[in-house]
């Protein structure tokens, strides 16, 4: 593709953003974090994720739903200065796999993750948290059915970019129909100051020192490694490039660590590298990395402006219940996806026992409990998986006689 001049450059970077913008924002709604919080996180996470993988890369990062239940339970129970130790733990994850993979490269992850493992662990994700989308659907079953509608009817006929917009236009819609039928409360829009800083810059909180929100959300850092390697070799075919040997998978991992690590000093949601923002790439084939530093900047701008923050944290509870209902099970399908494309072979016993033991026990919401120690239903079954991946034998005699 030929070299854009610097207005198109800015154009398509700002587009980029609303590809990213539904689900960035919509994450920390539902945990009750301030919205321009995850756009700052977001903005400058990817700034520093292109200063540590040399400006070659061309990835933006927003708000990961993996961790959406771990921090609902930390938040219960230890408040936002847990949520925050949480992830310190998290980005202590990413720095240990990102130097683990710069020793013993790529294959480690092969071994320790595969497929059957990260497939089902991907499904538990969307399935374990359907059913807070069901709450928030019955505030308002109307407007959450425009909005799943609308979010549908984008994915199913949208072209281009549109196509990629689905969570925008489905809320955008259901907007609308509130706002006429006068279920919208424009006050707090209205007096909002056109600039703000967001709520956490402004008032500070630090991580407290207990080990249970380590244990609690630690474990999904696992799995949104796994995602981010796909990811990296995805945007590496697009742009004809193998950013996985230069600058090297190593520093993509450390640069996603490093703006976990920054959301969680400013109270924050965890930001990692955005599957959404790499489809776009696929079907604009603008793989300049200035461009994604463009859309950075942009997020940056726009946590600041009061107006936005207000409208975002008023939308009512029924929309984001539609909108989520989509959202979370695709989720869920991304994991059977991963597993049909990685031909995971069910006529292999162990990888019928690793499977239907994840399953089972995520979606009966197992959890390990001693004394204070808890260890959630997602994350136990993560580590359940890789535990029996590295324990079982390779073949059976029933294998051989299929």
């Amino acid at each position: 593709m030929k070299e854009l001049s610097p207005v198109r450059k800015t154009i398509v970077g700002i587009q980029f953003l609303f590809v990213a913008f539904g689900a960035t924002v919509t994450m920390p709604l539902l945990l009750g974090i301030d919205p321009s919080t995850a756009l700052l996180t977001a903005g400058v996470g990817t700034l520093i994720f292109h200063f540590v993988t040399k400006g070659k890369v061309p990835i933006y990062l927003g708000s990961n739903f993996a961790f959406l239940m771990p921090m609902a339970l930390v938040l219960e129970d230890w408040g936002m200065p847990g949520v925050m130790t949480g992830l310190v733990g998290v980005a202590l994850i990413y720095f240990l796999i990102s130097a683990l993979v710069r020793w013993k490269g790529i294959a480690i992850l092969d071994r320790l993750f595969p497929p059957v493992v990260i497939g089902p662990t991907i499904m538990l994700i969307g399935l374990s948290l359907c059913p807070s989308a069901i709450d928030m659907a019955k505030n308002d079953w109307f407007l959450a059915i425009i909005a799943l509608a609308a979010a549908i009817a984008v994915l199913a006929w949208g072209k281009g970019l549109l196509g990629l917009l689905p969570i925008v236009v489905g809320i955008a819609v259901a907007y609308l129909v509130a706002a006429c039928m006068g279920k919208i409360n424009f006050s707090p829009i209205a007096d909002a100051p056109w600039f703000t800083l967001p709520k956490n810059i402004t008032h500070p909180q630090m991580p407290t020192l207990a080990w249970q929100p380590l244990v609690v959300m630690m474990p999904i850092a696992l799995v949104s490694i796994i995602e981010h390697v796909g990811d990296v070799y995805v945007i590496s075919q697009v742009a004809e490039k193998d950013f996985v040997h230069e600058p090297g998978l190593h520093r993509t991992i450390l640069g996603d660590g490093l703006a976990v690590l920054f959301g969680a000093l400013i109270g924050g949601p965890p930001v990692t590298t955005y599957s959404e923002v790499t489809g776009a790439i696929q079907i604009t084939r603008v793989t300049d990395p200035v461009v994604l530093r463009i859309t950075a900047v942009s997020a940056i701008l726009l946590s600041v402006s009061g107006k936005m923050n207000a409208f975002l944290r008023f939308i009512p509870k029924g929309i984001l219940g539609g909108i989520m209902l989509l959202l979370f099970g695709t989720i869920a399908s991304v994991g059977i996806q991963s597993m049909i494309r990685h031909k995971v072979d069910f006529s292999q016993t162990r990888n019928t026992i690793i499977v239907s033991l994840m399953l089972a026990l995520g979606i009966g919401s197992a959890t390990l409990t001693a004394g204070k120690f808890t260890l959630s239903s997602i994350g136990l079954c993560a580590l359940i998986g890789i535990a029996l991946n590295l324990i079982l034998p390779k073949s059976h005699p029933a294998d051989e006689q299929k």
